[in-house]
Order: C-alpha cells, then structure tokens, then sequence
C-alpha cells in the first residue's frame, strides 16, 4: 500500500492526503478544489476584455516606447 504524503488545505485548514492524479491545486483538499471549479471564471475585467481598449493601450505603449524625440 503506497503512502501519499499528508498535506494541509490553504482554504479550510484540513488535512488531506496528496494522491496522484487529484484534481485541482496540490495545496488544496478535494472539496475546497471542487468549489473552486465550480465558481467558473473570477469577475471579468471590462479592461481586459475590451478590444478596443486593447488598441488603445498598444498604440499608447508604442508611442511612450518608440517616440521620436527621445
């Protein structure tokens, strides 16, 4: 019988043992993993999302970086 070593959840503080193959992050037990899956995507940054804000941003970052003055 192979021994699994025994970790702590980040999350709720329990221990749990750390089987090959268990879903989710290494330092979280399987239920807390689970929870984790089921939220779906964190809230969504408009900014990040936006492709127009995008543009802007690369053409600003390209300005600041390859401007002919400096």
């Amino acid at each position: 019988m192979p021994v699994f070593p025994i970790k702590t959840c980040v999350a709720c503080g329990e221990e749990f043992e750390l089987k090959p193959g268990k879903p989710g992050f290494a330092n979280r037990c399987p239920s807390c993993s689970e929870e984790d899956a089921d939220a779906g995507p964190k809230s969504t940054d408009v900014l990040k999302t936006d492709k127009g804000a995008n543009a802007a941003r690369r053409e600003a970052m390209r300005n600041l970086l390859y401007r002919k003055d400096s």
